[in-house]
């Protein structure tokens, strides 16, 4: 025990005191939150652009009314000229484009005629709003013709709410079901990202002591077991500590820059939103008062301990594999054959996390996959927050423990021949030969 602490701080010592380290500790939540609001501000500044349009409707159906002005878009009327002399002043003038609306038999010919001209591309949401202005006209004109008062048809829609309880009377929400997918793939996503970039770095440590022939010392004194055990715990705490530190940090540098450069965070979430996704945001009962209630019914307690036991579960899975990696290999490049194998199940945990588990989070096919050790600390962590059996989970941890404690023993055996082999890119028939070997 007391050779695995020194291994363990020996790695963890070696891992915080390099540069590197030291410098993307602290650089990358400056590049991160930087980033961020650099991207926030061009697209304030792109939306900012007012978009001159002119249209020309010779069908006339079509009013000042129908194309009011908004602030970043404004539409002049240029219906008495033709066609061509409107192109040509619209060119001459610079205008970002124009809408030709023609004169046709019928309003369904005219809904499939609208042309829009421009220099450039016109972007999507320009479009997809010039298209909504002319079905809302051409939509109240039909209406008209069938005799249909607009207003008793907008007195004759509802809107639906329903609400949702189970049979012990808990009382839930959609918002509770968002909040919970939320949670789930922020969780999901965190620990594929951990795994990424550690998990290598075990490899890459592996690698170069290889490489170096400081590892034929090493492992003279101490058991392959004991060494891939405190590499695996040694990197996981630097970098459990770098994604702390990375939280405090982003958390000042966000509320830091918001208060100083007056950018409001939850602006630049629903600035994305359109008309009516702010409208539905805005009938949505209580806002922050309703998402606190829901946050208090989630089994949050139970939800970070899960969180800590998968988070670093997964971890150790993946990084013992990592680990027999580079110890299979004299240089990285070598370790592109076996990557695609080692990140499949992570991928495929992700894929099934947001295709099933959103949609039937205790579905067969949710259920399989958070037991399967490979893919149980992505798609459990996913379907914690919808409250799974006890027996589920403790299956999945039980499979989880066994797996890791079976996949450091499989990575010692590769690792006590792999260490010693230079020269020659290893094939998995090579690895499986060093699992047999007794010597």
């Amino acid at each position: 025990m007391s050779k695995l602490k020194l291994i363990i701080k020996r790695e963890f010592t070696a891992k915080v005191r390099n540069k590197s380290f030291i410098v993307m500790t602290f650089l990358s939540p400056l590049l991160m939150v930087g980033i961020g609001f650099l991207v926030f501000f061009l697209s304030k500044k792109n939306n900012e652009k007012v978009k001159n349009i002119v249209y020309v409707d010779h069908s006339g159906f079509f009013s000042k009314e129908d194309f009011k002005d908004r602030k970043t878009v404004k539409y002049e009327d240029y219906s008495s000229l033709t066609i061509d002399e409107a192109k040509k002043k619209v060119q001459d003038d610079g205008f970002y484009g124009m809408i030709y609306i023609p004169k046709q038999d019928s309003l369904e010919l005219i809904a499939s005629s609208v042309e829009f001209y421009s220099a450039s591309s016109p972007g999507v949401g320009t479009i997809e709003s010039i298209e909504k202005k002319i079905e809302n006209r051409l939509r109240k004109k039909k209406l008209g013709t069938l005799g249909i008062d607009l207003q008793d048809l907008k007195s004759s829609e509802f809107n639906a709410s329903i609400k949702l309880n189970n049979f012990s009377g808990e009382k839930s929400s959609k918002m509770s079901s968002w909040i919970k997918i939320g949670a789930g793939a922020i969780s999901g996503y965190f620990l594929m990202m951990f795994v990424i970039i550690y998990g290598t770095s075990v490899m890459r440590s592996v690698i170069e002591e290889k490489t170096s022939r400081i590892i034929e010392v090493i492992v003279s004194s101490v058991k392959p077991f004991q060494l891939m055990l405190g590499k695996i715990i040694g990197n996981a705490s630097a970098g459990l500590l770098q994604f702390f530190i990375w939280g405090i940090i982003i958390f000042i540098l966000s509320t830091v820059a918001s208060s100083v450069f007056g950018v409001d965070l939850v602006e630049a979430q629903t600035s994305k939103l359109g008309p009516e996704q702010l409208e539905a945001l805005k009938q949505s009962a209580s806002g922050s008062e309703q998402l606190f209630r829901e946050l208090q019914k989630l089994p949050l307690g139970l939800m970070f301990v899960l969180f800590i036991f998968y988070f670093l579960g997964g971890y150790f899975l993946y990084s013992s594999v990592f680990a027999a990696v580079g110890a299979a290999v004299d240089n990285e490049t070598d370790t592109q054959q076996f990557m695609l194998p080692i990140m499949l199940p992570l991928i495929l945990g992700v894929y099934i996390g947001f295709a099933t588990v959103i949609n039937a989070p205790h579905g067969p096919i949710s259920t399989i996959f958070s037991i399967i050790p490979l893919t149980s600390p992505i798609v459990m962590l996913m379907r914690v927050p919808f409250g799974v059996p006890w027996y589920e989970i403790a299956i999945s941890m039980a499979l989880l423990l066994i797996s890791f404690v079976f996949m450091v023993w499989f990575a010692a055996k590769i690792y006590r021949v792999g260490i010693l082999m230079y020269g020659k890119k290893p094939t998995y028939k090579d690895l499986y030969k060093w699992l047999k070997y007794k010597g």
